[in-house]
């Protein structure tokens, strides 16, 4: 059982929620086990039972519990779990590198991306090439960083997503920028011969749609994501 902290400093709706939500995304509290009522919740964090309250409606909030009277509150199995909450990504990321996570982020990618390429080069503006070349001229100076290249990276999915003139595509890298960020340090190789290679691959992509060809901007972009989905793999 948790350690009490009556007598300590009672912590916070938001740092309570990422406690107890990370505890059910790493399987400590399993699916279908109980959470503690709010009296033993006041017990472990010295917060008020209001508090207490409003911490489990959160949860509800976010998919990962269900709250009925008579019964009480139990664990919801990962596919009622909001994937796309912000919140619940960044603790799935902080908990450890879930590689069938960064499995099924590239499918949706693949799924997602190549439209928002293809509408980027019917759409995009000198502002949003502009935005695109920077962030390539920052993974060409990330060198052999591989954290500094991954952030490169991801500003350039994000230009391409704000170029497509469509605010979906743009919340939808938005809402997973966290583990996509992951995903992308993931996938980013340490050879730079490689690393030079994907340079000149999302360049191809940046030139198909300033050229406005939306065809052979969804094909490069796809092949981008595909090359990146397949060392994801092999590392798994």
């Amino acid at each position: 059982m948790p350690r009490s902290t009556r007598g300590a400093r009672s912590a916070g709706h938001d740092e309570i929620v990422a406690i107890l939500g990370s505890e059910i995304l790493s399987g400590s509290r399993p699916p279908g086990s109980r959470i503690p009522t709010a009296e033993e919740l006041q017990e472990r964090f010295g917060a008020s039972r209001v508090l207490m309250r409003e911490v489990t409606k959160t949860l509800v909030a976010k998919g990962l519990v269900a709250a009925k009277s008579r019964v009480g509150t139990h664990v919801l199995s990962p596919e009622y779990w909001n994937w796309f909450d912000p919140d619940v990504l960044a603790w799935r990321v902080r908990l450890g590198l879930d590689r069938q996570l960064f499995v099924h982020l590239g499918q949706l990618r693949r799924a997602v991306e190549p439209a928002a390429a293809a509408a980027a080069a019917e759409h995009r503006t000198a502002d949003d090439i502009a935005a695109m070349r920077a962030a390539l001229a920052g993974m060409e100076r990330a060198g052999s960083d591989r954290r500094q290249f991954s952030a490169a990276d991801l500003q350039f999915h994000i230009a391409v997503a704000a170029a497509s003139g469509n605010p979906l595509f743009r919340s939808f890298t938005a809402v997973v920028e966290t583990a996509l960020g992951a995903y992308l340090s993931l996938s980013t190789p340490v050879d730079a011969a490689i690393m030079g290679e994907s340079v000149r691959q999302h360049t191809r992509i940046a030139d198909a749609i300033e050229e406005q060809d939306a065809g052979r901007a969804a094909d490069r972009m796809r092949e981008v994501i595909d090359v990146g989905l397949g060392r994801v793999v092999e590392l798994g």
